[in-house]
């Protein structure tokens, strides 16, 4: 972009800023994302931003944290909604800010902030012509699109690894079957094979209720709909299983990987031999546990009926 003319201004020049609001009733149902300092927390069915917004986290660890959305959302008190003004491409801003990296701006040290003071002065150098604004955020963009097409592969590697599941432990072709069965209370299953329960390679306990919530802690909250939230502890391991117990999403299983609380909508399964978590979460994918489930105005899924 030979000969672009660039220009220093502060962010309120390019930007109108102002403080979210408390978040409104967050429902399954709700079509409207609800932003908190770290990101999506929730949907509703309300809404305080419209068209184009940018995001940026206000308080806590996500301090400084920047996201980009199109279309209506709600956007919480615990981050700043920014508009962006004519004359500025919106796409380009976010990636900006994201680059100069806001949580370096914060104040306070104990509870990190950042308010609408820091950002109106901060200096930053743009093109111009919005038009080159456009071409940048394009290029950008493409990229962001290029991850997330890996996030889409990683989804599709999920996929065969469950097909190749299905055929080595359920159908039986796994490399070196000799097709030699024996019977079982289960029907015929490759020789030397025996049939166990769930029991016998996983543990099982309830989730306990939610600690208090809020969008600038460092741990998700995981419940029978998979996150609902961040906490500031956790009541589970790296290699903990999370199983919806209760509801329509009784028997949804969810590999998180990390630190988390599971709550009492949903049980937490331990694997009890080393490096078997991936193994017992495909495990548990393939055979369906909602179909195991009791209850018709509110479904449930048990210890009792996970471990017989």
């Amino acid at each position: 972009m030979s000969g672009e003319v660039w220009k220093s201004i502060t962010l309120e020049e390019a930007i109108e800023f102002r403080n979210g609001k408390s978040s409104p009733e967050r429902k399954d149902t709700g079509f409207n994302p609800v932003f908190g300092s770290n990101g999506i927390i929730g949907y509703t069915e309300e809404s305080n931003s419209e068209l184009e917004t940018i995001i940026i986290g206000r308080v806590g660890a996500y301090c400084g944290s920047v996201y980009y959305h199109h279309g209506k959302c709600w956007v919480t008190d615990n981050a700043i909604i920014g508009k962006v003004k004519p004359y500025y491409d919106g796409s380009y801003l976010f990636y900006l800010l994201k680059i100069i990296d806001l949580n370096s701006h914060r104040a306070g040290s104990s509870q990190p902030l950042i308010n609408q003071s820091i950002l109106n002065s901060i200096q930053v150098t743009v093109p111009l012509r919005k038009a080159t604004q456009t071409r940048i955020a394009a290029i950008l963009s493409a990229l962001d699109n290029k991850i997330e097409l890996n996030h889409q592969t990683n989804a599709t590697l999920e996929g065969i690894a469950q097909a190749i599941f299905k055929e080595w432990f359920v159908d039986f072709r796994f490399p070196g079957a000799t097709d030699e069965m024996q019977d079982s209370e289960l029907g015929p299953i490759p020789k030397g094979w025996r049939v166990g329960r769930l029991g016998d390679i996983l543990g099982f306990k309830n989730g306990k209720a939610s600690p208090e919530r809020d969008d600038t802690y460092d741990y998700q909250v995981y419940g029978a709909n998979g996150i609902i939230g961040c906490a500031n502890s956790y009541n589970s391991t790296e290699k903990n299983i999370v199983i919806g117990r209760v509801g329509s999403f009784c028997g949804a299983v969810y590999l998180p990987l990390t630190k988390i609380w599971i709550t009492d909508n949903s049980i937490i399964a331990e694997p009890k031999a080393e490096k078997t978590t991936i193994f017992c979460f495909i495990l548990l994918k393939q055979i369906h546990l909602n179909t195991y489930k009791t209850g018709s105005g509110q479904p449930l899924l048990n210890q009792n009926i996970l471990n017989p």
